[in-house]
């Protein structure tokens, strides 16, 4: 696959205190809505190691086109999963974003 068109994103969400584990539960859960998703090659979910209720996504998509879609098909994709709103309640604060540009590695299709 070619990478020029890939969307790479580390997403932090800081939880309300004491509520890591559960903003953890919600993310994974949104996870299994993704697999097979058209376009999503990544998605990881992890708890900070000094901070629990600090909560990391990393993603690449294949491009902008299958994050739209995958925004559009939320509710239906993820079924009983948490919706996005329920999962920025659990927050302290909005999530952090970082655009990057994935280049390659371990666990991507080339």
């Amino acid at each position: 696959m070619d990478s020029a068109g890939r969307i790479g994103r580390l997403m932090t969400m800081r939880a309300q205190p004491g509520r890591g584990a559960e903003v953890a539960d919600a993310l994974l859960r949104v996870t299994d809505g993704l697999r097979g998703f058209p376009g999503c090659e990544l998605y990881v979910i992890s708890r900070d190691q000094v901070d629990p209720d600090t909560v990391r996504v990393t993603e690449v998509w294949s491009d902008e086109e299958a994050v739209q879609a995958a925004l559009a098909a939320a509710p239906a994709a993820v079924g009983a999963a948490p919706s996005i709103a329920d999962v920025l309640g659990m927050l302290a604060g909005p999530p952090e974003r970082v655009d990057v540009v994935p280049l390659g590695g371990v666990g991507l299709p080339v």
